[in-house]
């Protein structure tokens, strides 16, 4: 029966057209940044004076997996939070918004089941949405660009360089982490949606509360107390890109974020069973 319902769920997520915002802005901005980083002379004239100043051919490295992981970055930490915010603050919320929730709850299943199965319907979602930002990046930049290494240069964090196979290695396993960043996203935008609150509000607050995060943890103050804020554990999936890779600290961030996302669930699940549907 659960099985039924998730599928329920899933056929409601999928055929709002909200819900496929975030796959066509992805298309948009990484057609848009690939085209950029072929025609524009800037851009490949920056990437090859930084290797080449730190004594590697360029050549090799410039190449679809290198422009696909380099535009993964600024739509990770923007656009992907955005739109599994926008998703997980609508599982709730919007069904008590449009009323369909108290006729939901006149069925013979418990609340808590009910909220499992939204949970769940919202974390195929978000891994989806990370699963596609990687697929479809190193399509579009695989278009324009030769095949060839892997080149990841985060300032002050990361200057990594792969052969193609290794590469591609790394880039598959950055986005599986990612999907746990989507996840962690939804299920905080989920919590705010079993309050008493409108959808737009469970969104707004949940990339609130994110974007916060990330501002305190980027002040240069703040820097030791960096592993107190979300956001810090958030962006594991980018140390996947460093090498060697810091197993150590991966898993540290991916315990601490199935805490995170266990407390959202509870949290959430305490609220809306406190909640009167009937008045």
């Amino acid at each position: 029966m659960i099985g039924r319902q998730l599928v329920n769920e899933l056929w409601k997520l999928f055929a709002k057209p909200r819900t496929y915002l975030g796959f066509l802005m992805f298309l948009v901005a990484q057609n848009l940044i690939v085209l950029v980083f072929r025609f524009a002379d800037g851009p490949q004239r920056s990437l090859r004076t930084l290797l080449e100043g730190n004594g590697y051919l360029a050549a090799p490295y410039v190449s679809g997996l290198t422009v696909a992981a380099f535009m993964v970055f600024p739509i990770a930490y923007l656009l992907l939070p955005l739109y599994a915010a926008l998703v997980g603050g609508d599982l709730v919320a919007k069904e008590v918004e449009d009323g369909t929730l108290r006729m939901i709850l006149a069925r013979p299943i418990s609340r808590l089941r009910l909220l499992w199965v939204k949970w769940l319907a919202g974390s195929v979602f978000a891994v989806l949405l990370a699963l596609v930002l990687g697929a479809f990046g190193l399509l579009f930049a695989s278009l324009w660009f030769p095949w060839g290494g892997m080149f990841v240069s985060v300032p002050g964090e990361t200057f990594s360089l792969f052969g193609a196979t290794e590469g591609l290695r790394h880039y598959a396993g950055a986005h599986a982490l990612m999907a746990v960043k989507a996840m962690s996203v939804m299920g905080l935008a989920f919590f705010f949606s079993c309050c008493n609150v409108k959808p737009a509000a469970a969104t707004i607050l949940a990339l609130s509360f994110v974007f916060v995060s990330f501002i305190l943890m980027n002040i240069p103050y703040f820097r030791d107390l960096q592993h107190w804020f979300l956001t810090y554990h958030l962006n594991l999936w980018q140390l996947v890109l460093a090498q060697p890779i810091p197993w150590s600290r991966i898993l540290e961030s991916l315990s601490l974020l199935v805490g995170f996302n266990v407390t959202f669930f509870v949290a959430g699940a305490a609220v809306f069973q406190l909640r009167d549907f009937k008045s």
